[in-house]
């Protein structure tokens, strides 16, 4: 082979082709393959999703557990300095140097005072102090109306009235 450079002398002269006419073929053959390569890509892309998803869903369910956890612990330390403060304001003695103190009360002369009791629910097979099973024995309560000290109990004012007030003697 001959080696022709600009040199040699020799002049191509380009003819104008025409191909407005000319329709291309489909190639059955490059369908086929666009097809096989996106059945690829949707099995990757699928894969991948499948790998993924469930992975981030458990992600994020770890998440939400330790929120939970986190917050049922201030929950809990919450409920603790709430029962903490409870007790507190409970207390009797505060309640009484508060009423004493503050609000001027003062104890209920004895004349004045009423022991009310209640009747507690005793399990049927329990037996009271004194007697046998829950009959009326000796550590059985009082009648309903009464009390142990005082007999008959003093009458309930309505609720009309209004506030019964203690004349000085």
């Amino acid at each position: 082979m001959r080696d022709e450079g600009l040199d040699s002398g020799v002049v191509l002269i380009g003819k104008a082709i025409d191909n407005s006419q000319v329709v291309r073929q489909v190639d059955p053959r490059a369908s086929r393959d666009i097809g096989w390569l996106l059945l690829l890509v949707g099995v990757l892309v699928g894969g991948l999703v499948l790998y993924a998803w469930p992975a981030l869903k458990i992600k994020q369910a770890g998440i939400a557990a330790e929120q939970s956890s986190r917050e049922r612990e201030r929950l809990l330390e919450e409920n603790r300095k709430l029962r903490l403060e409870k007790a507190a304001l409970e207390n009797l003695r505060r309640v009484e140097t508060i009423a004493v103190r503050d609000l001027g009360l003062a104890p209920p002369p004895p004349e004045r005072s009423i022991v009310v009791e209640t009747a507690r629910p005793v399990a049927g097979a329990a037996r009271v102090a004194g007697g046998k099973g829950t009959g009326a024995g000796e550590g059985a309560l009082p009648p309903e109306g009464t009390t142990r000290e005082r007999g008959p109990r003093p009458p309930v004012p309505s609720p009309g009235r209004g506030p019964e007030r203690a004349e000085p003697n």
